[in-house]
Formats: structure tokens, C-alpha cells, sequence
């Protein structure tokens, strides 16, 4: 699938009004919210989430290794910062939800576990899956040929990234050369980073200027900046981009690439530590919420149906190493 089609099917889902309520709440109204200042996208916020849970499958809870299974619980590390529809904070502000944790949550309840879920600084999560304080990580997480080396990836989601820019910019992102000379945001470490960084480094070798790239952690800090004039444009996740187009109004996508770069379609992955005995645990459970359907209402619930996968792959092809 196209990434224009997958945002484009992102962005209409999230802007149907009445179709993303609340499962088994026949007064959406209730509880269908969205944040002070944003437009209603028709989708439940509240911290009263009544998720699409799953049941144990007891040929897919033997894959568990021995040691996780006495344990019973499945420790899951996230992103403490807030992206909607992916990750965030639900209206009363301390609850956890987003399209992330759904997914997660279908998991565990399959290999018949108790989801024990911590929110970190992204770079602690590879710290985390390093010191074995995790044994996933599910946090739009994109399979590269540089983590492999250290981790397991089974695929849930594709992965495509987005440039965001002020609302009437009247740009457009296709290439390098379209973001010559301009100022962009990225989150540090991220393979969206990584891409910015290559394209800056190859517009400098075909003599134009170089990006300037700005780091902002937090979603709030580079939409001001955006709003403020101090960016030309944000590059991100794609479904937090479509998310903040269609509750904010102030922005507009100029352009979408695959996270993976070039011509590779990027993939998003439940992320553990090479060698840990999860990974076919993880894949296994995860073609089976595929099949069951559960997997699609979450996604449709989010309106990522376009990021969907039609079964997971085991460590595929991802983002290349830099060229040194």
C-alpha cells in the first residue's frame, strides 16, 4: 500500500464523525472527547477505554519461554512521550492510551499473561531490552538492519513518516533537495532522524545547503515551534501527523516518505532482546489477532487502518546501516 493512500486513509477515518465511538456506550457523547482547543475526531479519549480484549490461545502460550510463563506477567516498555493516536494521555491526564497499547494489550492476553506496562525516555527502552527490564518493547519502534544486530522484531504496523508544516505553507516534500536550507524538527534518535540526516548529508554533496535540524522530545514543544514560524515543518510518524492535522486545524501534510527510506516499505515491530525466545511468541500472537479480527478494530478504532499488516514477518529488511 502507497503512503499517500495510508494517510490519506488515516486522516479520512479520523475525521468521520459518529463512526469511532466508544465500544459498548450507546451515549457516546459521554465520553467521546477531544483535547481543550481541538476538533471532536469522533474517537474515545477518556480514561474509561473499554478496550477490545483478547483470549488465551494455549498453542501460542507454549511458544512463551518457561521462565516468562511461572513469571505471568509480560513487562512492556513505552515512550513517555505523548503521541496521539499512538501513545498519550487520555483527558483525566494520567491514563495511558493510544492504538500502541491496544495492540500490546491483544498480545498479552493471547500468550494468557498480565500486561505490566512502564513508560520511559525512548533511548531507555533499548536500555531496558539491553538490561532484560523489559521483555517487549511496543512503541512504534522501526525494524532496522542496525538494531537487528541487538534485537528481535516482530512486525504489527507498517511504518511511514510525515512532514508537517504550517497550515497555507504552500510546499511540498518529495525529496532532498525539497528540504535544502530549510529548518526541520525530529525526535533524537529515531529512524526519522536518521533519514534527515542523510538527506541533509546528500543535499550538501550536490552543492546545495545542508537541513537545519532542530530536536524537540516533546509533541507540544515542536508544534509551537511550528506555530511560532521558528520550523518550516516537523518530520514524524505519519498517524501522530494525520492525528494532529485533523484535531488542530493548523497544519497540513506537505509530504510522506516510507520509514524505512528509499524504496523499502518501513515496518513497525513488538521489540525484544535478540536471542530471548519471544519473538515467534510475539509473531505468532500477533497473526492471530490478524485473523480473529481484533486486530483490525484497533487499528480502525485509531484510524490507522491503512498501517495495517497483513501478518507479521520475523526480523524483515529495514532501514539500511548508514553508508560510512
Amino acid at each position: 500500500m502507497s503512503v499517500r493512500r495510508s494517510i490519506t486513509l488515516a486522516i479520512a477515518t479520523l475525521t468521520a464523525t459518529g463512526l469511532l465511538t466508544a465500544c459498548g456506550n450507546p451515549d457516546a457523547s459521554t465520553d467521546v472527547a477531544a483535547p481543550k482547543g481541538e476538533k471532536d475526531t469522533g474517537i474515545n479519549i477518556g480514561p474509561d477505554q473499554d478496550r477490545i480484549r483478547g483470549k488465551k490461545v494455549d498453542s501460542i502460550a507454549a511458544l512463551v519461554p518457561e521462565e516468562v510463563r511461572k513469571r505471568g506477567t509480560l513487562r512492556i516498555g513505552a515512550s513517555a512521550t505523548s503521541v496521539a493516536p499512538l501513545g498519550f494521555y487520555a483527558t483525566d491526564d494520567k491514563t495511558r492510551i493510544g492504538s500502541e497499547i491496544d495492540i500490546a494489550t491483544l498480545i498479552v492476553d493471547t500468550l494468557g499473561l498480565k500486561g505490566q506496562f512502564e513508560e520511559v525516555s525512548w533511548e531507555n527502552l533499548f536500555v531496558g531490552l539491553d538490561s532484560s527490564k523489559f521483555d517487549a518493547v511496543l512503541s512504534n519502534v522501526t525494524v532496522t538492519e542496525e538494531r537487528k544486530e541487538k534485537y528481535d522484531f516482530a512486525t504489527y504496523r507498517l511504518d511511514n513518516a510525515a512532514f508537517e508544516i504550517k497550515k497555507g505553507g504552500g510546499w511540498k516534500v518529495k525529496g532532498p533537495e525539497d528540504v535544502a536550507g530549510k529548518t526541520i524538527s525530529v525526535a533524537s534518535g529515531t529512524n526519522q532522524e536518521k533519514i534527515l540526516v542523510e538527506w541533509s548529508e546528500e543535499n550538501v554533496k550536490a552543492g546545495r545547503k545542508p537541513v537545519d535540524i532542530k530536536y524537540f522530545q516533546n509533541e507540544s514543544d515542536y508544534y509551537l515551534a511550528l506555530q511560532s514560524g521558528r520550523i518550516d515543518a516537523h518530520l514524524g510518524p505519519s498517524p501522530a501527523a494525520a492525528y494532529h492535522v485533523a484535531t488542530a486545524g493548523q497544519s497540513e501534510i506537505a509530504g510522506q516518505i516510507s520509514g524505512a527510506g528509499g524504496d523499502l516499505q518501513g515496518k513497525i515491530a513488538a521489540t525484544t532482546k535478540k536471542d530471548s525466545g519471544l519473538v515467534k511468541a510475539y509473531a505468532a500472537a500477533i497473526d492471530h489477532i490478524i485473523e480473529d479480527g481484533s486486530y483490525g478494530k484497533v487499528l480502525e478504532r485509531w484510524g490507522l487502518t491503512g498501517e495495517a499488516v497483513e501478518k507479521s514477518e520475523i526480523n524483515p529488511p529495514g532501514l539500511p546501516k548508514t553508508k560510512s
